[in-house]
């Protein structure tokens, strides 16, 4: 299982102390929506632990990883997720959701700015997914938040929609994304707005387990690649 924490709405001691638990049990945590001045802590913290720290400023994401888990990645058959966002705006949750897929050990390629405005930019890049066997599909976009909707109506793998806050006006900081995703005629997963981290945990384990049927594995059994904290 691998922890994750959001850094926004605590006290910095508390965020410390959080993940310092994390990485003592489990090895490797995840930390989202980074506030002012959590990065110097958190790579204080790794620093004194001798843990590795990858930092996303786009995403607002930091991962820690200690000696003990640096070599067995991945952490579970590698299942094959592809995020699509519509458009440069929604490059930060699209970006959420890869590091956190790939963190928890699926193969993970991202397309941005193929949105529903220039409709040729994404029939291109399905067209190559497609061949490549995608498992998920995680779908960003903010506005009227069409673009999960047509996808999954041209691909044969889970789409998962994820609105985004963009957008402005009637409807705007990603209510009518959200709307449109919940009246999807195509079915669509849907998260919760700006939800970058829940849809790449979701859109991993399912690829993971795709992965590992495909292995002959079988489905893994309890809580070992799933997050949230």
């Amino acid at each position: 299982m691998i922890q994750t924490g959001r850094g926004d709405g605590k006290r910095k001691d508390h965020l410390k102390a959080i993940v310092d638990r994390i990485l003592k049990v489990r090895g490797r945590a995840i930390v989202t929506r980074l506030g002012p001045g959590t990065e110097g802590m958190l790579r204080a913290l790794a620093k004194a632990r001798g843990a590795d720290i990858e930092v996303n400023r786009l995403a607002r994401l930091a991962v820690l990883r200690t000696r003990k888990v640096r070599g067995r990645m991945p952490i579970a058959p590698m299942g094959h997720v592809a995020i699509i966002a519509a458009g440069t705006a929604d490059h930060a949750v699209g970006e959420e959701a890869r590091m956190v897929a790939k963190e928890l050990g699926s193969d993970v390629e991202a397309v941005y700015d193929v949105g529903v405005a220039g409709l040729h930019r994404l029939v291109v890049h399905l067209h190559e997914n497609v061949n490549k066997g995608v498992d998920v599909y995680i779908v960003v976009a903010g506005r009227e938040g069409t673009l999960p909707t047509i996808v999954a109506g041209l691909v044969d793998a889970p789409v998962i929609g994820v609105p985004v806050s963009t957008g402005y006006g009637k409807g705007g900081r990603g209510e009518a994304a959200l709307l449109t995703m919940l009246q999807s005629c195509t079915p669509v997963l849907v998260v919760n707005i700006d939800a970058g981290c829940i849809a790449g945990a979701v859109a991993a384990q399912i690829a993971n387990r795709m992965a590992g049927a495909r292995a002959g594995k079988g489905p893994r059994r309890g809580r070992d690649n799933s997050g949230g904290r």
